[in-house]
């Protein structure tokens, strides 16, 4: 099956940048939505940002014009840039794939990565 493979949380002062990337790997599959959710301790997990193959995206609002989310469909890889971070954004931030392999769809997650925003 198709393994999510995701880098680039840490810890970051308010108002930096972070950079996270979410790699797929497997053979024999396409990629029709990829992208991150978050959750926050005590709180539900919510979608961030989301690129769909037909070039379409959606954001939370929380996050518009502040994060970007690019997608490298060569290297089945989807980024999300992270600027004017803010102390709320801090979450472990787990990327998502919705696979279409062998005529099946299901979804794959990533083991999640942290990202806290603290000074």
């Amino acid at each position: 099956q198709v393994q999510l493979v995701e880098s680039g949380g840490g810890l970051v002062q308010p108002g930096g940048s972070l950079r996270l990337s979410c790699a797929a790997s497997g053979s024999g599959f396409s990629i029709d939505a990829m992208g991150w959710y978050r959750q926050a301790p005590g709180k539900q997990r919510e979608l961030v940002a989301r690129v769909y193959s037909s070039g379409y995206i959606n954001y939370a609002d929380s996050v518009k014009g502040r994060f970007t989310i690019s997608r490298d469909n060569a290297k089945n890889t989807v980024y999300l840039q992270m600027n004017s971070l803010k102390p709320e954004d801090t979450a472990v931030y787990s990327c998502h794939a919705r696979i279409v392999q062998w005529a099946l769809e299901y979804d794959r997650w990533g083991q999640g990565t942290q990202v806290t925003v603290s000074s």
